[in-house]
């Protein structure tokens, strides 16, 4: 692949700065549970699969970092460490399920000695990283045969390698069905306020030859009614119990567009963003982020000084606007109740 979003290189933990790209391409380097948290927090990283990974990374780090310790002080820095990844983001709940992979794999070891169970942490990270690779491509095929050849494909946000540890979700998809032989196009929202459509997802698909056309976000409705989208296929942060999904501001308003036009809107999501503890979209926790983000770019502001701003970074589009779930088990129609539960049988 050509994006390696995480990278184990030299005894530590290597991540994309994405908030610089496409400007500039550069590798941070972590070595804690701490520093992975801020990476998480000020969005070196982001995108719910990658999110996970790197949290998992984390885990690993500190257990490396704490290996030298004794038995009471490995584990008292443990638990700091569990709390740290868990505090950096709230929305994105592949970031507790893979705390809780992680926390698993430390009980399951409580008997051995702490440089053992670093190494043992280390592992299990790696295949976190490497089995969220193969998700994808599994639920890169389920999803490239929804799409006919030439399709063009609206997407929002960024769902590619850069918001997993490598293929992508949505972008996955794409990547697949060009693979598969279908000429597709893409059609990427610039995702206001911090452009991960213009910046991420417009740069991953070149970087791939996949022809993709960048427009704001509000010519998504223009160009639906104009007949130039097939479809739209999104990622998502979380998906609640009832298939409520809840996915980068703005994505709800794509949603609605597509049910005015009669154009299907897919969501692609491994099983780890499912969670079936929170009922409905409701209960989802909606993190705000910094108002310097909607005040405008970097180091130029164009919004007046003194005005209100709100800046939610996701909304809940309701199951009854979403065609299908993309998994890695296949692709579920008009998702409920049942027939997520059914997923996890």
């Amino acid at each position: 692949m050509k994006v390696e979003t995480l990278r184990w290189f030299n005894n530590r933990l290597e991540m994309i700065d994405q908030r610089i790209l496409p400007a500039a391409f550069e590798y941070l380097s972590y070595y804690s549970a701490a520093s992975v948290a801020e990476g998480i927090r000020s969005m070196v990283v982001r995108g719910a699969p990658a999110i996970g990974v790197a949290a998992a990374y984390g885990v690993a780090l500190e257990a490396l970092r704490l290996q030298d310790k004794s038995a009471d002080e490995f584990n008292a820095g443990m638990e700091t460490g569990f709390t740290v990844l868990a505090a950096s983001r709230p929305t994105a709940v592949n970031l507790f399920w893979a705390l809780q992979r992680m926390r698993k794999a430390w009980e399951g070891m409580a008997t051995q000695a702490p440089q053992q169970i670093a190494q043992s942490l280390l592992a299990e990270a790696h295949e976190v990283l490497a089995e969220d690779i193969r998700i994808n491509k599994v639920m890169g095929g389920y999803g490239a045969a929804l799409l006919k050849d030439g399709a063009r494909v609206l997407t929002h946000c960024n769902a590619g390698a850069l918001a997993t540890a490598g293929w992508g979700t949505a972008l996955g998809v794409f990547r697949s069905a060009v693979e598969a032989g279908k000429k597709i196009s893409v059609i990427a929202d610039e995702t206001r306020p911090f452009l991960q459509g213009a910046r991420l997802t417009a740069w991953e698909m070149v970087q791939e030859n996949i022809p993709v056309t960048l427009i704001t976000d509000n010519m998504a409705g223009y160009m639906m009614s104009q007949g130039e989208v097939d479809a739209v296929v999104v990622g998502t942060d979380r998906v609640a119990a009832n298939g409520d999904v809840a996915n980068k501001i703005g994505t709800y308003m794509v949603a609605v567009l597509a049910k005015r036009h009669n154009i299907p809107f897919y969501v692609a999501c491994p099983l780890s963003t499912i969670d079936l503890t929170i009922s409905s979209g409701k209960d989802i926790p909606i993190e705000e982020r910094s108002v310097d983000e909607v005040k405008g770019f970097r180091d130029t502001h164009w919004a007046a000084e003194g005005v209100k701003i709100r800046n939610p970074s996701f909304d809940v589009t309701p199951a009854e606007l979403v065609t299908g779930l993309i998994t890695e088990k296949g692709v579920v129609l008009q998702p409920d109740v049942e027939k997520l539960r059914k997923l996890f049988a």
